[in-house]
């Protein structure tokens, strides 16, 4: 079975972040593979080990900075298809989700694993997006991934409990950070990443053709507002009467 892992370079989250004049986020320092996607690519392995097939990385970035995807390929990933194209500047979730659905027919995989969400996007959508542009069932937020069959089970985290569900193959696959322990990449696995296949494709190469009217702008961007303080009670015989008032100011009671 074949697996394609996303993966994101995204900016190193030591640095301070900037911003362009336009509003996007400055990516011309240093890239680093998005923690998150460790995870996801240790799962990939796993789920091709099980079942003798192999892993191939899929992503959506500008491909001047090979380091991030040469960690990922050290893990032990065979090959990655990369979709880099200026018009892709600024992309919002839905197609990033389709480039990567292109991505994935070009490659043949019949899983994809990606994080929950991105360290530099959060929208957590792209998952559930890209099993829609596949036509494929989605398994998101699992916790933990095994191989049963022509199927695949996974225990996923909710806001009550945890569920068990499964759907066959083809599927998409989001897993959560700590849902496995990613390998570390040894030095044959360095090495080798160094001669592994990285394919740039552009946006025709790949068939995708991007609807201008889609594209959006940022209007703004100003920082969060710091936490204010909260209100100190002196009890002078009033304070359960001041909490009570507060929780029911918050429909608590």
């Amino acid at each position: 079975m074949k697996v394609l892992a996303c993966v994101k370079p995204v900016p190193d989250p030591s640095a301070p972040v900037r911003y362009q004049e336009n509003g996007r986020l400055d990516r011309t320092g240093k890239v680093v593979l998005d923690e998150a996607d460790s995870y996801g690519v240790e799962v990939a392995l796993r789920l091709a080990e099980a079942s003798g097939g192999s892993v191939v990385l899929g992503t959506m970035s500008d491909s001047s900075d090979p380091a991030p995807l040469r960690a990922a390929l050290a893990m032990g990933a065979e090959e990655a298809l990369v979709a880099s194209d200026s018009r892709l500047g600024g992309a919002d979730a839905l197609t990033t989700a389709r480039v990567l659905g292109a991505l994935v027919r070009r490659s043949g995989a019949e899983v994809v694993v990606t994080a929950t969400e991105s360290a530099d996007g959060y929208t957590g959508t792209v998952a559930a997006q890209l099993a829609e542009v596949l036509g494929w069932p989605a398994l998101t937020f699992a916790s933990h991934v095994s191989l049963e069959g022509d199927h695949v089970v996974v225990r996923r985290q909710s806001e009550t409990g945890t569920l068990e569900v499964a759907a066959p193959v083809p599927c998409v696959i989001s897993v959560t950070a700590g849902s496995v322990e990613p390998r570390y990449a040894t030095f044959k696995g360095i090495v080798a990443a160094k001669s592994r296949p990285v394919t740039t494709l552009t946006l025709d190469e790949l068939g995708v053709v991007l609807d201008e009217e889609r594209v959006h702008d940022i209007v703004d961007v100003r920082d969060a507002p710091g936490r204010a303080a909260g209100e100190k009670i002196v009890d002078e015989g009033q304070a359960a009467a001041a909490i009570v008032a507060y929780f029911d100011a918050l429909k608590i009671l």
